[in-house]
């Protein structure tokens, strides 16, 4: 429902709270002057883009894990989890009071309750539900876009740029050819060998070095403290399929592998994306909006340094990675992996970014929840 919707269902103590909150002058008795008067306000784009300007950077940052999720329903539990997932420099005392927690959550799901930004549902099944307006989902996005197009350096198309379209969804099929007609030995922890590693690695249409030892490596995929980032990725994708089995000392290439072989072609890139948001997400639980954010913001050739300095605050930092590192490594270099951008060198600006035609209609057509994750058997920390 669009924001005039849900107004004529909110009560006229909520419509009175968001008269004050925007300086309304109306008579407050009446539910149809209250609800005129808020709509000519917030129908100001001025004045509009002022109340989202002063937005603190958490609360920024708690309106765009909203903004992108197509749920319609958010659950007060749900709500209360984004907010303490925005303090990002705050570490939670575990053994404080559940009231004293929770104080700060419920004042900023308050402030955008009295901003006319989220109501209850109007239903018997949804009244204790929030929701967002549709049309101010819209002019969020609008409003925080121009923001961001303001801070972006954007160059000519570089002379040359690197794009992977498709080679991913390649190799896929590639390591399970691998599997199928080698005798992969595996060490006590279930791993392929580096020599093995090597082998595998040079059958790939795109080049990594195996993980050298003592690089901390931990919550991006159950194989990813073993192999390389996209190698990583590959795996955990072919063996959360069940086209892998670690059985006995070996590796093999199952009945369902075996089948997949015998279609033969490219493993769809779609696929792919939407395994990387689940598995990602576990250290970035924000990874779908900031995707949303980079395919906006690069529509033309832009620079890398310029995107990060916009996008950075909106990144957590995940133990011994930084929010630098997140960006670059773990975000920008998987999207180029799964073809989602391109990348090039400018003889002035230095690296520069776009997203791809294939990109945009992978991420505008792939959807995950909010909570949606891959689980992964490791949940601690520790280096090769």
């Amino acid at each position: 429902m669009n924001l005039a919707d849900m107004l004529s269902y909110a009560d006229i103590t909520q419509l009175t709270r968001i008269a004050k909150r925007y300086g309304c002058v109306c008579n407050e008795n009446s539910k149809h002057e209250l609800i005129q008067s808020i709509l000519t306000v917030l129908g100001r784009k001025d004045v509009f883009e002022q109340h989202v300007m002063d937005m603190t950077l958490e609360e920024l940052r708690f309106l765009n894990s909203i903004l992108f999720d197509k749920r319609s329903s958010f659950s007060l539990e749900e709500l209360v989890a984004r907010v303490q997932q925005t303090k990002f420099d705050t570490e939670r005392n575990e053994e404080a009071p559940l009231l004293q927690k929770e104080t700060h959550p419920r004042d900023t799901i308050s402030k955008f309750k009295h901003s006319g930004w989220l109501f209850n549902g109007c239903s018997q099944q949804t009244k204790y539900l929030f929701q967002v307006p549709t049309d101010l989902k819209r002019r969020f996005k609008d409003v925080l876009q121009q923001s961001f197009a303001t801070r972006l350096i954007v160059t000519a198309e570089p002379q040359a740029y690197r794009d992977e379209d498709g080679r991913m969804g390649d190799d896929i099929v590639q390591l399970l050819t691998f599997v199928r007609n080698e005798n992969i030995q595996l060490n006590a922890e279930g791993v392929m060998y580096k020599k093995m590693q090597q082998q595998l690695l040079e059958t790939f249409a795109i080049h990594e070095s195996t993980v050298p030892k003592g690089e901390w490596r931990f919550g991006y995929g159950r194989r990813f403290h073993d192999y390389p980032n996209r190698l990583s990725l590959i795996y955990d994708y072919a063996f959360f399929q069940g086209w892998l089995e670690e059985w006995d000392g070996r590796l093999r290439c199952s009945q369902s592998g075996e089948e997949r072989l015998a279609q033969a072609g490219t493993e769809p890139s779609a696929s792919l994306y939407r395994f990387w948001l689940k598995l990602y997400k576990n250290a970035i639980p924000n990874l779908l909006s900031l995707v949303h954010w980079i395919q906006l913001c690069t529509m033309r050739w832009t620079t890398i340094e310029s995107l990060e300095a916009t996008l950075l605050p909106y990144v957590r930092p995940f133990y011994y990675d930084t929010p630098t590192a997140i960006f670059r490594q773990r975000i920008i270099m998987m999207m180029l992996h799964l073809g989602l951008i391109r990348l090039g060198e400018d003889v002035v600006q230095g690296q520069v970014v776009q997203i791809t035609k294939k990109g945009q209609h992978i991420i505008d057509g792939v959807y995950i929840a909010y909570e949606d994750k891959i689980q992964l058997s490791v949940d601690k920390p520790r280096a090769r």
